[in-house]
C-alpha cells in the first residue's frame, strides 16, 4: 500500500478512533480502536467477555473518518490479547467508564487484531470531477481521489 495513503488513514483513526467490527456472519458494532505507533498491522479493543465479538476469529472492520474524506474497509483475525504492559498501556478512564469493576472487572476482555488485508479509499474530488458530477458526466477514476488495496 502507498505510504502516504497508509500515513493518512493512521492520522484519520487517531483523529477519530472508531470502527465498525463484526465477526463473520454478524453485524457489525462501533468500536474504539486502542492504536499503538509501534506496531505494525494491529489494532487493539476493549469488549466484554459476554459480547458479540468475545468469540474472536476472522473479523470485517470499516471505517470512515470524521470529514468524510477517507473510507477503509479492513479485515483481520480478533484475539485475546495477554499482554499485560500493552493492556495497562491502552486502560485509560473512558475505558474504565465502561467496567465497573476497573482493571480486574470479570467481564473484561481486551482483544487484538492483526489485520490481514485492507483497501482505503481518500476522497480528494478534483475540479473536473466535480463538474462532471455537477453536469451527469461520467467522473474519471483519477478525478475522485486515491484508492489503494494492501496492509495498513
Amino acid at each position: 500500500m502507498d505510504a502516504d495513503l497508509r500515513e493518512t488513514f493512521w492520522h484519520a483513526v487517531e483523529d477519530s478512533p472508531f470502527l465498525m467490527v463484526g465477526l463473520a456472519g454478524q453485524p457489525p458494532q462501533p468500536m474504539t480502536a486502542m492504536l499503538d505507533r509501534d506496531a505494525h498491522h494491529a489494532i487493539w479493543f476493549f469488549t466484554s467477555r459476554s459480547g458479540a465479538l468475545a468469540p474472536g476469529g476472522p473479523a470485517q472492520l470499516s471505517f470512515a473518518s470524521r470529514d468524510h474524506k477517507l473510507f477503509a474497509a479492513l479485515s483481520g483475525t480478533l484475539s485475546p490479547e495477554n499482554d499485560r504492559a500493552t493492556f495497562e498501556k491502552h486502560w485509560s478512564n473512558q475505558v474504565e467508564s465502561w467496567f465497573p469493576g476497573g482493571r480486574a472487572d470479570p467481564d473484561l476482555l481486551f482483544l487484538r487484531c492483526d489485520i490481514t488485508a485492507s483497501e482505503v479509499w481518500k476522497v480528494d474530488m478534483t475540479v473536473a470531477g466535480m463538474f462532471h458530477l455537477m453536469t451527469g458526466r461520467p467522473v474519471e477514476a483519477g478525478e475522485v481521489g486515491d484508492h489503494a488495496v494492501g496492509r495498513v
